[in-house]
């Protein structure tokens, strides 16, 4: 895939339409997020769609396919707002073209424009290599494992990475203006 082929966009109602069939082809599979399954479209956009402060994006091809989506904010509300974490899938039939890296590069420079201090993932399967790798290759460092916290469907239970990069930002700013929320 061209980058030029390629759109990042904020996310909108109306795409919601084609990211649904995404996420339950993602969640379904039982590898990467442990999100219930047989959720409701409703129940799929309360969950995705994420509001201000945070940001939800699509990675768009040429022919208005949705191919992935991303979702960022805080990672925690008041005095761990300073901190953000982002989620991302990418369709299945659109994997190794590159789509996650850039949804990656996108939530990164998201977050330093928005001051955050640094972007943390919560949760990323030990055995997803194709994610923690492009996690690492972008400057992320797995800081602690937590030992069997995912049911994988074909491994059982496998360990959660949380994961971390620190960001050039205006920290001291940032936990002041969250301390006066």
């Amino acid at each position: 895939m061209s980058p030029h082929s390629l759109t990042i966009r904020e996310a909108t109602a109306a795409d919601l339409l084609q990211f649904i069939p995404i996420f339950q082809a993602i969640v379904a599979a039982g590898e990467t997020y442990a999100y219930p399954e047989n959720l409701s479209d409703a129940e799929i956009g309360g969950l995705w769609l994420e509001k201000p402060p945070g940001r939800c994006v699509v990675a768009v091809g040429a022919d208005g396919t949705v191919l992935g989506s991303a979702k960022m904010g805080p990672n925690r509300p008041g005095r761990g707002a300073h901190i953000a974490t982002a989620s991302f899938m990418v369709a299945p039939a659109a994997r190794g073209r590159g789509i996650g890296r850039r949804l990656g590069k996108d939530a990164l420079r998201w977050a330093r424009e928005q001051g955050y201090a640094g972007m943390q993932f919560n949760a990323v399967v030990e055995t997803n290599r194709a994610a923690v790798h492009l996690w690492q290759s972008l400057g992320f460092a797995v800081m602690t494992t937590i030992p069997e916290a995912f049911g994988h469907s074909r491994l059982g239970w496998v360990g959660l990475h949380v994961m971390y990069q620190a960001l050039v930002s205006k920290h001291a700013d940032r936990v002041s203006d969250t301390a006066r929320r």
